[in-house]
């Protein structure tokens, strides 16, 4: 039995939004598909120059938007976006017209949206990108995508590209959006999440038909859009987003509290506070001088583990402790390559040249950086782990 989108018990309406250009070979099939479960269908068609619009005809019923000329996906979706608001509507599932997706996942999205209750829920559909058929540079992209998503958001997910989607147009209709091309997919989810959207994914199936499938993606130019983009995010991520998300949590809780749950991460395991150790400790005493801080914080993102302790860690080459870092690191190189040269403090003090010594000094950084992590690490982890407040002790606090 068909679901109808504009028949469920949630109090929301939630219309399907369907950008095409030039995919005439299957937009009628995705189309029909879709009136299967909704005739709250909007329609844009993106300037195409093949027989779309005689397609499109058929279906006097539903509201199409036409474009004398390609302006792009990302243009299209935002009409999209601003009927669907000005219609009342305050969800859109966004689908594909070029076959790869399936109009009988629709529900899949419903369903989740009825079980959430969230008025902020963004649903990605994830595709299982390892089948047969998937091009090589589809899933290179996916992984691209998803690697600077996550630095960008905080939020780890298995498929950001995926066209097939549920957006909450609450915050879309509050949000500025820029680009007009493909990368707008990844724009969108991006100022959404800073916005508190609740981003997921939800499994659905994808088909690549390489003998009906008209793709638009031109691999030079939007990836290079694409990074651009990230650029300038990863920009706003780190020099606003996420100082303001500091400040806001900052002013949401009172100072022992915040010190405490935001800062020492009083909820983060032994495991995950050792390796932040580990970790600072690493960086602190690698060769990698001038990016041990944004090294440091980068990597505890990667990696999700507690950035002030792996930050506080790497302090152990303040500028006090160098010379002793530089001479112990000198030792250890020469001593693993056989070198019979020793050593002292004046040596580096005094302008011995370590750069003359850089391989002794690289060999023998990377081995003390590494044993000392693994060292002051495995330390952490026992003291913390004997240290482990038990479960209602915060409670009675």
């Amino acid at each position: 039995m068909a679901i109808s989108l504009t028949d469920h018990t949630f109090p929301s309406k939630c219309c399907v939004i369907m950008p095409t250009y030039n995919n005439a070979n299957t937009l009628k099939r995705v189309i029909d598909g879709v009136l299967k479960h909704t005739q709250d269908l909007i329609i844009i068609n993106d300037g195409s120059t093949d027989h779309t619009t005689s397609i499109l005809e058929g279906y006097p019923n539903l509201i199409v938007l036409h474009s004398t000329k390609n302006i792009g996906k990302g243009h299209a979706l935002k009409q999209g976006f601003k009927t669907a608001i000005a219609l009342g509507f305050t969800y859109a599932i966004t689908i594909d017209s070029d076959g790869q997706h399936f109009p009988k996942d629709i529900p899949v999205f419903i369903k989740e949206l009825k079980i959430a209750q969230d008025d902020s829920l963004l649903l990605i559909g994830a595709r299982n990108m390892t089948q047969v058929g998937v091009p090589k540079k589809s899933s290179f992209g996916n992984k691209f995508s998803n690697f600077w998503y996550g630095v960008e958001t905080g939020i780890w997910l298995e498929d950001t590209q995926s066209g097939f989607r549920l957006y909450p147009l609450n915050i879309i209709k509050h949000t500025k959006l820029y680009t007009d091309k493909f990368e707008l997919e990844i724009e969108v989810i991006v100022k959404s999440a800073w916005r508190g959207a609740t981003v997921k994914n939800i499994p659905i199936n994808v088909l690549y038909d390489e003998n009906e499938r008209v793709s638009h993606f031109r691999p030079f130019q939007d990836f290079t859009r694409i990074s651009i983009l990230n650029t300038w995010l990863l920009l706003v991520a780190f020099f606003y987003i996420k100082p303001r998300d500091f400040y806001r949590k900052f002013k949401s809780k009172r100072f022992k509290e915040f010190i405490y749950e935001d800062i020492l991460g009083h909820q983060d395991s032994p495991k995950k506070k050792a390796l932040s150790i580990a970790l600072g400790v690493f960086i602190g005493l690698s060769p990698f001088w001038g990016f041990h801080t944004i090294g440091v914080i980068f990597l505890s993102i990667f990696f999700k583990l507690n950035k002030a302790i792996s930050f506080a860690c790497s302090n152990i080459s303040l500028p006090p402790f160098i010379p002793f870092v530089f001479l112990a690191s000198m030792n250890i190189g020469s001593f693993v390559l056989g070198q019979e040269d020793t050593y002292q403090l004046e040596h580096i003090t005094k302008g011995y040249g370590v750069l003359n010594h850089l391989q002794t000094y690289v060999i023998g950084s990377l081995i003390l950086a590494t044993v000392s992590a693994v060292a002051l690490g495995g330390l952490g982890y026992f003291i913390l782990y004997m240290l482990k407040p038990k479960k209602n002790s915060l409670k009675n606090e």
